[in-house]
Parts: C-alpha cells; structure tokens; sequence
C-alpha cells in the first residue's frame, strides 16, 4: 500500500473527493466499489523477461498477492490518470467504477498481460 501512500495531504484530499463523488451514484458503497475494481485488475500471474542462450524470453510467472495489488494499483492510477476530465479525483473514481463493472484501460492492461503470459506458456520451464 505504500503506493498510495506517498502523496500526503494532496493525495488524501483527491480520496476524499473521489469517494465523494463514487457516494453519488445511487445504491453504491465506494468502499466495495474500490474492493472490487483492484480485485478485478489483480493479475495472477505475469511475464518477466530472462536472458537464456543469447536471447531474451518472456517467462511467465505466478505472482502473489501483495505484488498482484500493487500491480493492480498502479495500473488504476496510471489508468486515471490517462483519462480525460476534470481533475484526478473525478477521473479515479470513473475509473474505479469502470473497473469494477469489468470494463476501462486497467482491466484491458490485466487481460494484456494474462494474454502474454498464455503466449508464452512454453518458455515456463526457464523459470
């Protein structure tokens, strides 16, 4: 969670606003919406890239959960702040909306990298 920790008092103010602006929409806990969207993004696994006999392979790999979510944090964010709007705490909250439904440029980066990885799925053995 150091992710979103750095940032201070900016940062705490964009949660703020956000979850303000998550609280709008009727029927929805902005909480639940945040527990679902990183759930949604978290990869399970991943592709890292190993030298072998003179040539670089994408190797899959099983990631855990602490890295999985701080993976799924960082595309959120990065997500948001791609989006075009008003400022950053409107923009991450239609993003985690977004996210959490199934939809936006997070989960598009989560089904990239599950795609490379089951691309790859024949150099798993250079584990």
């Amino acid at each position: 969670m150091f992710l979103i920790w750095k940032g201070g008092f900016q940062l705490g103010e964009i949660l703020k606003r956000m979850f303000r602006n998550s609280n709008e929409e009727p029927q929805t806990n902005p909480l639940s919406v945040l527990r679902q969207a990183i759930h949604g993004v978290t990869p399970g696994i991943a592709v890292k890239a190993r030298r072998v006999g003179g040539s670089t392979h994408q190797v899959p790999i099983e990631i855990g959960s602490t890295q999985g979510k701080a993976l799924a944090i960082r595309w959120l964010l990065a997500a948001s702040r791609k989006r075009p709007g008003r400022n950053m705490a409107f923009k991450l909250s239609s993003e985690l909306v977004d996210a959490a439904k199934g939809s936006g440029d997070a989960i598009r980066k989560r089904e990239e990298t599950h795609r490379m990885a089951e691309a790859n799925r024949a150099f798993a053995h250079f584990r």
